[in-house]
């Protein structure tokens, strides 16, 4: 099956410089998702017309899979897809296959749909995606005679009769191929927007006696188009609660379903295992691997990141593109950067930054530090206030931290510089020399005391400063 994708609609109700199609839902472009779906049911090519917004939105979703139309003047619908034909034709054996016609920014479609919609056209039926709804208002009204399809007539060309028709277009189709070239062509513009209809091949269908079938949504949302900031936002919570309801399927707790953002581009995927838990405000970004009894304080955000089983992240936590392993105990307020991978029962505390670095098992960074470019080995504790002074100005450096060291509070460790297994540094140590294993190294300056010293009294007299 072909796809054809319009996509070169303005916008304008968005009020934004951005092209419509590359306002996000769940942290991907309206038109990623349609892209995503055709892919999904096995599209053999997918062509996308766009117009407004030009080389960006090209720019922001090409793929080797995806044909490109410009269509210079926004004529209608019609004429978008006429745009397409010659890149359809083109596709190998184009003339016995069927053409799939869906919308930039009706995101929510889903591939199940698309495949009954495709299963009803069969190998030779105009197959249309209908629904009944309370309110029609904005859309295309099915106009059935006697049960059968017999036209669809748009809202600016509807008289009250047609108005008042339930059964509304949603404008996705599955059509022969060889039909569509034949009819569109045929198209004219005479109707109240001065635009060539796609929606006008119905009647040529009926015209020439082919069947014309409808399939519904399973969902109205499926169909929802985007128009502006409110719908947008509409959609996104729909489509979260739709995660949410899967992942609470699958047996994950959440504290407040309606309080959870899954996101991100491409292949966005949150896994759990079982008794995982999910307090409320969490993000979840990319792939994100949560192992069994996994707990999730509140307000979280976790992008491209494993979890390991027994993990417990308190709330206000940052991990993006880090391992943390089983029965870690994480924050709250700590931050793991890209390249950090933790053993097992680490515990990372609150204001505790951690980038590119392993921290083997069972140590401890409790209180207030920064832990960059560092490999720390087991049962090591890592006193508040310590720093791993990681960048000259132009290039960074290694801490290495063996086994059973003690890195006393508000120590300084100056990279490239080694701390031997089972060494102690002292409390407000700058270390700028590797630390021999087993001793105790101190750097600090001689503490003084200064009898009769006396604090600085105010002057009688003298003008406040500001």
């Amino acid at each position: 099956m072909n796809v054809v994708i319009l996509a070169a609609g303005q916008g304008k109700r968005m009020h934004s410089d951005l092209p419509k199609v590359l306002h996000r839902l769940a942290g991907k472009a309206l038109l990623g998702h349609v892209i995503d779906a055709a892919r999904e049911i096995g599209a053999g090519q997918i062509c996308v017309v766009y117009g407004h917004g030009g080389e960006q939105v090209r720019t922001a979703l090409d793929a080797p899979d995806v044909t490109w139309v410009r269509q210079e003047q926004q004529l209608g619908t019609g004429h978008a897809v006429l745009q397409a034909m010659p890149a359809v034709a083109a596709a190998p054996g184009a003339t016995a296959t069927a053409t799939l016609v869906l919308y930039g920014d009706v995101p929510l479609i889903r591939a199940s749909t698309l495949r009954r919609l495709s299963a009803a056209a069969g190998s030779g039926a105009l197959a249309l995606l209908t629904a009944h709804v309370d309110n029609p208002r904005g859309y295309g009204r099915i106009v059935r005679v006697d049960g059968e399809v017999r036209q669809i007539v748009e809202e600016k060309d509807a008289d009250v009769a047609c108005r008042a028709i339930r059964e509304i277009n949603s404008g996705i189709l599955v059509a022969p191929a060889a039909a569509l070239a034949r009819w569109l062509p045929m198209l004219g513009t005479r109707n109240a927007q001065g635009e060539y209809y796609l929606t006008d091949i119905v009647a040529l269908a009926v015209a020439e006696g082919m069947p014309i079938v409808t399939v519904h949504p399973d969902a109205a949302w499926e169909i929802e188009g985007v128009n502006s900031k409110l719908q947008l936002a509409a959609l996104e919570r729909v489509h979260q609660r739709n995660v949410a309801e899967r992942l609470m399927e699958a047996g994950v707790t959440l504290a407040d379903p309606a309080r959870i953002d899954v996101r991100g581009e491409g292949a966005c995927q949150l896994s759990c295992g079982r008794d995982v838990s999910i307090d409320v405000n969490c993000v979840f970004e990319g792939r994100v691997e949560l192992a069994d009894r996994v707990v999730i304080g509140a307000n979280c955000v976790l992008k491209n990141c494993r979890i390991g089983s027994g993990a417990r992240i308190a709330p206000f936590c940052h991990i993006e593109d880090a391992v943390v392993g089983p029965d870690d105990i994480i924050g709250p307020y700590a931050r793991l950067r890209p390249g950090t991978e933790l053993g097992r029962d680490v515990h990372i505390g609150n204001f505790v930054e951690v980038k590119n670095s392993t921290i083997a098992d069972h140590s401890k960074a409790n209180h207030l530090a920064y832990l960059g470019d560092a490999t720390i080995g087991r049962r090591v504790n890592v006193g508040a206030g310590t720093i791993t002074c990681n960048y000259d100005g132009a290039n960074k450096f290694r801490t290495v931290i063996e086994d059973d060291a003690f890195i006393g509070s508000d120590s300084q460790l100056v990279a490239p510089v080694t701390v031997g297994r089972g060494a102690t540094l002292g409390a407000g140590t700058t270390l700028t020399r590797d630390a021999p294993p087993g001793q105790l190294t101190v750097s600090r300056a001689k503490q003084m005391s200064l009898p009769g010293w006396k604090r600085p009294a105010k002057k009688a007299g003298l003008p406040k400063k500001d």
